[in-house]
């Protein structure tokens, strides 16, 4: 059985953008992109609707190349369960209520049992500093939270 993955918006975003002048984003476009090609096939992926919102947002032939990536991958429901939990990371947690989407991402990837949650985002989501109190409100509502990380941890050997 393969590893569940949550694919964050941002993936998709680096993924489908035209290559960026900016060093270290233009770094992130090639991790994601050698990702895509060699680990994809090795997770069962999964997104959901804040995903599909996210991907629509902006240049519209830009969103169409999301939304192009995105169309055969499974939407995880939104649930109240997933929305008590976010509703906690924002209130309880370290994440602020402008992060109130990012927190809905951690929720639905943990509330769904994702082994992964896989993002770019490394202001709210995949930040160190944050991990442990994300943890922590998580472990205290029951759930066990994945493994949160960047395309460039989850290359493999």
């Amino acid at each position: 059985m393969k590893p569940k993955l949550y694919l964050e918006t941002t993936i998709v975003s680096y993924l489908t953008a035209r290559p960026s002048r900016d060093i270290i984003t233009a770094g992130h476009q090639q991790m994601t992109q050698e990702w895509w090609d060699s680990r994809r096939l090795d997770f069962e992926l999964f997104i959901s609707q804040p995903v599909l919102q996210e991907a629509g947002a902006g240049d519209q032939e830009a969103a169409q190349r999301r939304f192009k990536v995105l169309e055969p991958i499974p939407v995880l429901e939104l649930t109240e369960e997933v929305a008590a939990l976010a509703g906690a990371l924002v209130e309880e947690g370290p994440l602020p209520e402008k992060a109130a989407t990012d927190a809905l991402h951690i929720a639905l990837a943990t509330v769904h049992g994702m082994d992964y949650l896989l993002t770019w985002n490394c202001k709210h989501i995949a930040n160190a500093e944050m991990r442990h109190a994300v943890t922590a409100v998580c472990h205290l509502r029951g759930y066990e939270p994945p493994v949160i990380c960047t395309p460039e941890e989850l290359l493999g050997e």
